[in-house]
């Protein structure tokens, strides 16, 4: 029997373990038991609303926001560079605006074409580019992001 991750292996005479995993599975979804063997996946993007999206730009140094839609070919293919980013950085914060469901957010930071990337350095817009980024280019930005002294580039304006 082949072991499928997440999941503990099913005793090898019992053939109803399956079912009742699938059954507490499926409860669990439901919200109304949880799951026994269920473990919080490594969560590390996180959702963005309209009434999250001030609080986590200002009280996170880095932030990196990828305003995406379900229904977008390039956003489902970016979707995995992100996650693998925010993985290797858990010093950065890695959020997703669902465009369709905050429809007001994607309008207020005038979002005309997804995926949009935007990327904020102590509150402040440092990076907005729309397409889906390839992994090595996302890589190379997320580098630049911290590296770069955003209060000089602040003072140099000034």
């Amino acid at each position: 029997m082949s072991h499928r991750p997440g999941r503990p292996r099913s005793a090898p005479n019992d053939p109803g373990c399956d079912a009742l995993h699938t059954l507490a599975a499926v409860a669990a979804n439901a919200g109304n038991i949880p799951a026994p063997w269920a473990v919080e996946p490594n969560v590390t993007t996180r959702d963005l609303t309209t009434e999250q999206f001030n609080e986590t730009i200002e009280g996170n140094d880095i932030v990196l926001v990828d305003f995406w839609a379900s229904w977008c070919g390039p956003c489902r293919q970016f979707a995995p560079t992100f996650q693998a980013s925010s993985e290797k950085h858990p010093d950065v914060v890695y959020a997703k605006v669902d465009t369709e469901a905050e429809q007001q957010l994607a309008a207020a930071a005038q979002i005309r074409s997804i995926p949009t990337l935007m990327a904020f350095k102590k509150g402040k817009l440092v990076f907005n580019q729309a397409g889906a980024l390839p992994a090595p280019a996302l890589e190379d930005l997320v580098q630049q992001i911290k590296a770069f002294d955003v209060d000089a580039a602040q003072a140099e304006q000034a």
